[in-house]
């Protein structure tokens, strides 16, 4: 079957597929080695994508799902600015398609084959930066009540151009602002280098592949990698009995003990769409659990990939059949300029959780116990350094199996930091780092098990800890046992579920994570042995 045929050669559209896919792994891979903070290199705190002309995402390289999901609305502010080939632009702003500051999009326009002089595609990456300025090192702070404190706001703005030939220009009165507002500058340096040197390699591949394919077969195929996503999940949709299905939770605010905030989802199937409503969700507060719409979306399309179809091609066609209704003012779609650092991390988990919960009826197999539902954030720094990491902890269990252990659960999807590296880079010295036993809830299937993590500061510095499910346990499914609340400590002393105080050199920090929901009754286990 030729290009010019009905329907294209599928194993030319697999092998469309697999390359646009290999593109935005490929791009991801030059990031992380070309990175200088460990938050990148180590953590592989990042994310890269390919977007059409108009906007559109074409594919995703398997990284982080609050990322992923919220670089539409990102690379639409990009487009609206009116980007020439070969510009490079920055962003970070939560309210025009970021996830928090210190999450930076770097947006490249990728010239066409055939006209160089127009914008064919875009190559896109964000990056967890360690430090943007703000009110504590490493632009976390627990006790923000406005965008502002939690470091520098960029827009879209340009920050560099690149040429077919490989010459690279940078914007350096912007980088220079930039890295006067920021701490560690010359690593932040760095890592935007590495960002943007990610996208001129996805440019120049997404531009060999065009012409390996010839431009027009190769925009068909893409079209129909598209279509062929649209139309699994239009399949899976329409197995869902049509219906209404509601679920609630609580998000832990700030205070000691902490105010409970409610989540609040429900989700109307009709034929081949889902209509996603937050409506009785707590209005947004005075601190940072403010969580921007893209956040939400973020959360939401994650949460309904794993349940529906988590091997279809990853596209704009997964956030086509999906309306998601959210209240302005509400946590889950904060208004500027709520502060939102923490909304990105910890609410983000809480929007994944309900949805998770209320389509569990209809989900069959891919049902699950709530898992530890928190990326445990831990940053430590001073002027002179920025640690940032999420720790894992305990999965809930299925029907069929176990949670896994001390693994990141949700939204997070990164890698720890090695103590070796961490040892080299940071004046930290890791005192204990194991499983948490028998953290996990009981049940026919055992909820997994969270960490213990301890580390000793050697310079006097800031804490901040970003955690949840310190109060309010992860639930079991069908009988299943709660895991664990997770427990913070400095010097054995307990300590709110977030807070940004000093240390002195020599204190402790101790984070006991959360375990996770068991599945199954154990009375009905062990009915069934006997």
């Amino acid at each position: 079957m030729d290009s010019c045929s009905s329907l294209p050669n599928p194993i030319r559209l697999q092998v469309m597929a697999n390359a646009l896919a290999g593109i935005a792994e490929e791009m991801g891979a030059r990031l992380i080695r070309g990175s200088y903070s460990a938050n990148i290199k180590e953590r592989r705190d990042c994310s890269t994508a390919l977007f059409d002309a108009q906007g559109a995402c074409i594919a995703q390289a398997a990284h982080i799902p609050v990322h992923l999901g919220a670089l539409s609305q990102a690379v639409q502010a990009v487009v609206a600015a009116g980007p020439q080939p070969g510009e490079v632009l920055v962003l970070n702003d939560p309210y025009q398609g970021g996830s928090h500051l210190p999450d930076i999009t770097v947006v490249a326009a990728i010239p066409g084959l055939r006209d160089p002089g127009q914008v064919c595609a875009y190559a896109v990456n964000r990056a967890h930066h360690a430090d943007v300025g703000g009110m504590r090192p490493g632009s976390m702070p627990a006790d923000s009540s406005e965008i502002w404190q939690e470091g520098l706001v960029i827009p879209p703005v340009r920050l560099a151009r690149f040429s077919l030939e490989g010459e690279l220009r940078w914007q350096e009165d912007l980088l220079r602002l930039i890295l006067a507002n920021v701490r560690n500058p010359e690593q932040r340096r760095g890592d935007l280098q590495a960002q943007v040197g990610a996208n001129v390699v996805g440019a120049s591949r997404f531009r060999q592949l065009l012409a390996r394919f010839g431009e027009e077969e190769a925009w068909q195929l893409i079209a129909e990698v598209i279509a062929y996503s649209r139309r699994r999940m239009q399949a899976q949709i329409r197995a869902l009995p049509d219906g209404i299905y509601r679920a609630a939770d609580w998000l832990e605010g700030e205070g000691d003990p902490p105010k409970p905030l409610r989540i609040q989802v429900q989700i109307e199937v009709q034929g081949e769409r889902l209509r996603v409503d937050f409506s009785g969700t707590a209005p947004a507060t005075a601190g940072n659990l403010n969580a921007p719409l893209a956040v939400t979306r973020s959360a939401v399309l994650f949460a309904l990939r794993c349940l529906l179809d988590p091997t279809a091609p990853s596209n704009a066609w997964l956030e086509e059949p999906i309306e998601i209704v959210a209240p302005p003012g509400c946590l889950v779609n904060a208004q500027f300029p709520a502060a939102v650092v923490a909304g990105n991390v910890e609410t983000s988990q809480r929007i994944a959780d309900v949805v998770f919960k209320a389509l569990a009826p209809v989900a069959g197999s891919r049902s699950m116990a709530q898992g530890q539902g928190t990326m445990n954030n831990c940053v430590l720094g001073n002027r002179h350094f920025t640690y940032y990491e999420t720790l894992g902890g305990g999965q809930g269990a299925s029907r069929q199996r176990p949670g896994l252990d001390g693994v990141h659960v949700g939204l997070s999807n990164t890698l720890n930091t090695p103590i070796e590296a961490l040892e080299l880079e940071y004046p930290l010295r890791v005192l204990r780092y194991e499983l948490r036993q028998d953290s996990g809830g009981i049940g026919q299937q055992r909820g997994g098990w969270g960490l213990i993590r301890s580390l000793q500061v050697l310079q006097d510095c800031t804490l901040s800890l970003l955690t949840d499910r310190r109060y309010y346990a992860p639930q079991g499914e069908e009988g299943g046992g709660a895991g664990q609340v997770g427990i913070n400590l400095v010097n054995g002393e307990p300590l709110p579920s977030k807070i940004s105080r000093p240390l002195k050199a020599g204190d402790v920090v101790t984070l006991y994570t959360p375990g996770g929901g068991a599945w199954g009754s154990s009375e009905g286990q062990a009915r069934e042995v006997g």
